[in-house]
């Protein structure tokens, strides 16, 4: 397929703020039943406000795929089957709950952990919607898997946990470990998911060819022109253009930015304290354009059935 850049910041964008969101619930309520300690009220509001900026932001993004943004309402209006009407209503309503957790922090601290677990749901809630969106889409294969809607929780959390870690250096001491390890073992877990769902779709067998495509049982069928000169809708949207040698360096941006280089420097930050905020901080940044790189070959690595004709012609 062909990615839309504007869906890839959407979901990376969108995907940190509910992972940002989750380690903060995580944190507070973790404290709150281990330690009996409160949440250090101006951090966990600011940390909230960032996370609703990011999926307010993301929705920004979304709308450069719209052809028509100011219809881009009706898209609610098929909720009780669509996956994308499930996600454009829930949406603005983790926004609208971060927001909430944030101002429950700044003006009523009592009020938070109800708020919080509220959009703590929201915030997964909006993983299923986003995830499943690609997932139910059975002829593209490589999404109709359920690592599809694991890797999206993932990878969402895995830098949401990593910013956190970030937030912390400056404004939460106190909650750095909790928020670093969490990085760690989510950024592993991702980095497992996205191996395994590379290994899976390596294995994938198309279930067409070109003879069962066009009806015909030659054993042998040339393909020299696709019948018009220049470019089409098919070889625009459905394939990426991009050669074979181009997508191998995008995984390693992938597997370096995503995941190698955030989990060391993490471990790094622990361990060196004076670097401490340089470290989570360029963390933050390498995971972000490794996120980036992954999301661009989601997309790209799933493989239309039309390209059976239009990829060799493109």
């Amino acid at each position: 397929m062909h990615p839309a850049l504007s869906v890839v910041f959407f979901t990376t964008l969108a995907g940190a703020g509910q992972g940002l969101l989750l380690a903060l619930f995580g944190a507070q309520w973790a404290r709150h039943e281990w330690l009996g300690a409160s949440p250090d009220a101006r951090f966990y509001a600011i940390a909230a406000l960032v996370a609703a900026a990011l999926a307010a932001l993301g929705l920004a993004a979304s709308f450069f795929h719209l052809g028509r943004p100011e219809r881009a309402w009706r898209a609610a209006s098929q909720w009780r089957t669509s996956w994308l009407s499930r996600e454009v209503i829930v949406l603005p309503g983790f926004i609208a709950l971060a927001l909430l957790y944030a101002a429950a922090h700044a003006f009523d601290p009592d009020a938070s952990f109800v708020v919080g677990t509220l959009a703590a749901v929201a915030a997964i809630a909006l993983y299923v919607c986003t995830g499943m969106i690609y997932a139910c889409v059975r002829f593209l294969r490589e999404w109709a898997s359920p690592l599809t809607l694991v890797n999206f929780a993932l990878t969402g959390c895995a830098s949401g946990f990593t910013l956190a870690s970030a937030l912390a250096a400056f404004g939460a001491p106190s909650l750095l470990r909790w928020f670093a390890i969490g990085a760690i073992g989510v950024t592993l877990a991702a980095l497992v998911g996205r191996l395994a769902a590379w290994r899976r779709n390596a294995r994938l067998a198309p279930k067409s060819t070109l003879q069962t495509a066009i009806g015909i049982k030659h054993g042998r069928i040339e393909q020299r022109s696709q019948g018009f000169i220049g470019g089409s809708f098919n070889t625009r949207e459905f394939f990426h253009g991009r050669s074979a040698t181009t997508l191998r360096a995008l995984r390693w941006v992938c597997v370096g930015g995503a995941f190698a280089m955030p989990l060391v420097l993490l471990v790094a930050g622990l361990a060196a304290p004076a670097a401490l905020t340089a470290l989570l901080t360029l963390a933050v940044a390498a995971q972000f354009v490794g996120l980036l790189a992954e999301r661009w070959l989601f997309f790209a690595e799933a493989n239309h059935p039309q390209n059976l004709y239009y990829r060799r012609m493109s």
